[in-house]
């Protein structure tokens, strides 16, 4: 069992220590994101895909399957991929060292075993030069260490996340996990619709983008880096995002935006060093919505809330 303290600090994350391993866990939560994708009903904005933060790792949730529903969670404390079923079913995968072309045949054959019936498209999305997931023998490392210890940081930033959620009545995302870009989001909306959308991802189609983009939004998240931007980092952005978005003050210092990606980013190493890195994140996510309603006239009086009067009186999100 893991030594528990009574506030852990936030960890130390280094892109080029574990990129190995992020490159092949992401493409492992390709192919348990696909098998999402499948077995649920379309959500709007593709929130049907997303896996959520658990106290291990990433959950699929429950699915719908032919008898009953099942759910796949990695387990990133033990290390292990494990899939439920509601008739009491269970099969576990060891997450070790090993191929993706391995994972993707152990995964598709336990699911045959519990009787889920299933079938994926196979190539990973949103990646340029995909190997196809039953040909990759490219991608095989896992550091468990190191995947704990991002895994952790994802579990700080949701419970931020959460917080800053609970600031808005109107129209919110989940708290949520996109396995496309490997990244944690929250992502709010003015009520109002968008224009079409015209940007590209690979092997995306272009319906299903413009659907995610088909209303006016605020997205902030989290993001551990790539090989372009070898940098864990916060990102906040507006569709559509007005002339004058970019030039917006935003907190906290450290807080910039990219030319190059057309967002806000913080880099993850401002937050952890922070004196108090919770207030450090809030800031900058409050202060990125802010410059996105501002600038797009959002009705800010009837799309925001205070529920703070709550927490008080009914003990709600108090902190240990």
């Amino acid at each position: 069992m893991r030594e528990i303290t009574k506030k852990e600090p936030w960890p130390v994350l280094n892109f080029n220590d574990w990129k190995d391993t992020l490159a092949t866990v992401h493409l492992w939560t390709q192919i348990v994101g696909k098998v999402r994708l499948r077995r649920m009903p379309w959500l709007n904005h593709s929130w049907h895909v997303t896996l959520y933060v658990s106290p291990y790792g990433l959950s699929t949730g429950s699915m719908p399957y032919q008898h009953g529903i099942f759910q796949i969670d990695f387990d990133f404390i033990h290390h292990q991929l494990i899939i439920i079923t509601s008739t009491g079913s269970q099969a576990t995968l060891d997450l070790r060292p090993g191929t993706v072309a391995d994972f993707y045949k152990e995964l598709f054959e336990c699911l045959a075993t519990l009787e889920v019936d299933v079938a994926i498209y196979s190539v990973p999305s949103e990646m340029e030069a995909a190997i196809p997931f039953e040909e990759d023998t490219v991608h095989q490392s896992y550091d468990a260490q190191k995947m704990e210890r991002f895994w952790q940081a994802l579990v700080k930033v949701y419970n931020v996340f959460t917080r800053f959620r609970a600031g808005f009545t109107g129209k919110c995302s989940p708290v949520h996990f996109f396995w496309g870009a490997f990244d944690l989001a929250v992502t709010r909306f003015s009520g109002r619709d968008a224009p079409a959308h015209q940007g590209e991802a690979p092997n995306m189609p272009a319906k299903v983008m413009q659907e995610a983009y088909s209303k006016e939004e605020c997205s902030c998240g989290f993001w551990p880096g790539s090989e372009h931007y070898p940098h864990a980092a916060f990102y906040a952005y507006c569709y559509p995002a007005p002339p004058d978005f970019a030039v917006q003050p935003v907190k906290p210092d450290g807080a910039f935006y990219s030319q190059e990606m057309g967002e806000f980013l913080l880099p993850y190493e401002v937050v952890q060093q922070a004196d108090d890195p919770e207030e450090a994140l809030l800031a900058f996510m409050q202060t990125t919505y802010e410059a996105a309603a501002n600038t797009g006239h959002w009705d800010r009086k009837a799309l925001e809330c205070d529920l703070t009067r709550f927490e008080t009186e009914y003990g709600c999100f108090r902190q240990a």
